[in-house]
């Protein structure tokens, strides 16, 4: 990266950072139950609320609770169980156009990050009708506030429930990108983690090790203030501590519970410090093959920490002394280098892929350009990469 664009991104990072606090973050209100639901939209006068979730989270009869629970309040509700991972632009209209034929005003969503980003979208295009998905991509570019929305997360991941982010897939172009706006983020979240408990062994590591990639992402950022370091901090300490367990039990309701809450503490971390080059590059990745978002993430992680180099040596440092993972004996290199490890066995003990075949070297161009579009200048990364540096991670992680 030339010495001109570096200077342009650290400006716009530095102005960005002075104004966080003056900016409209909030916080979804937490509800324990789904069964909260029903009285939420009879206070709000909603007589017909738009479901989001997919088939998947259906047969497995998560919604079962949500559907007596309005039932039994005779709040009408109209299903959509479409969601795709990696939702695409089709299906935002799609969707957007159920909504509207059934007269709805509320939107539920139930499922992963996709369903979440899925009703966001849908919530946008509802408001904005004159105004195309990508033409929202970025920030600050929705403006209007949204109807009534519902987060309620199967998965302990994304955290999606308390961000200001909707990513979408362009299936024509396969680019993958981010609408971000303060609107976005659902008035309520249900947190509750009986939701989880059939959570198959896979997306469980995935979407667990998805909320650490969050949580580091944001911690080692130039954008953090004290409040988004301390969620990061426990989110990361609940990860160290739960996801082994989740995975091996996965019945075991504290460590579940805990997931489920390090998934919303990261998500409260990065919405406001934002994450860095591991999601750019996975978003290029997912875009172009349909990989899980969780899984990609994992699998970057400790490549795009080592590219880093020291840069992120003290504040790595930090969380592998939090974690247990280092001593306060250990130098601070030592001890970054002890948490990349770390987190090295723990994709191998979860199965996670140390490269991907999908990726194709003639595809790697034009990939870096989006993860070159996404990342700069909006990413505080702790040291910025270029194009020709971004390719060379691709590399690493071709299998």
């Amino acid at each position: 990266m030339n010495i001109f664009k570096k200077a342009y991104c650290r400006i716009f990072q530095t102005v960005f950072k002075i104004a966080i606090p003056l900016l409209p973050y909030r916080q979804p209100k937490i509800l324990r139950s789904v069964n909260d639901c029903a009285d939420i939209l009879i206070g709000a006068n909603i007589s017909k609320a738009f479901i989001v979730t997919d088939r998947g989270v259906i047969d497995c009869g998560l919604c079962d609770a949500l559907f007596s629970a309005l039932d039994d309040a005779d709040i009408k509700y109209c299903i959509y169980d479409k969601t795709v991972p990696n939702p695409t632009v089709s299906v935002v209209e799609d969707a957007r156009n159920e909504y509207t034929a059934n007269g709805c005003s509320a939107l539920i969503a139930v499922g992963g990050g996709s369903a979440m980003d899925l009703a966001k979208a849908v919530g946008a295009r509802i408001v904005r009708p004159k105004k195309s998905l990508n033409k929202m991509a970025g920030i600050l570019k929705v403006r209007k506030k949204l109807p009534l929305s519902i987060a309620v997360p199967t998965t302990a991941g994304t955290g999606s429930e308390t961000t200001i982010a909707a990513v979408i897939t362009d299936e024509t172009t396969h680019r993958k990108y981010a609408i971000n706006d303060f609107p976005l983020i659902p008035k309520y979240a249900v947190l509750d983690y009986k939701l989880t408990l059939g959570l198959p062994k896979t997306m469980t590591a995935y979407t667990g090790m998805d909320a650490l990639t969050h949580a580091v992402e944001a911690f080692i950022g130039r954008s953090t203030t004290k409040k988004t370091r301390k969620c990061a901090v426990d989110a990361v300490k609940l990860v160290h501590e739960n996801l082994k367990t989740c995975y091996d039990e996965p019945t075991n309701a504290d460590a579940r519970r805990n997931m489920l809450f390090a998934a919303h503490y990261a998500g409260i971390a990065f919405t406001e410090s934002y994450v860095g080059y591991v999601h750019a590059i996975a978003h290029s990745l997912s875009g172009r093959y349909g990989l899980q978002h969780g899984m990609t993430c994992s699998t970057l992680l400790p490549v795009v920490l080592e590219s880093y180099g020291k840069a992120t040596h003290k504040k790595l440092a930090v969380l592998a002394r939090e974690c247990g993972i280092a001593t306060d004996t250990d130098k601070a290199s030592v001890a970054a280098e002890k948490f990349i490890a770390w987190i090295r066995d723990m994709n191998e003990y979860l199965g996670i892929p140390k490269g991907f075949a999908e990726i194709n070297e003639a595809d790697i161009d034009d990939m870096a350009k989006y993860a070159d579009k996404e990342g700069n200048p909006l990413y505080p990364v702790p040291k910025l990469f270029g194009r020709k540096q971004l390719k060379q991670i691709y590399y690493k992680v071709k299998s």
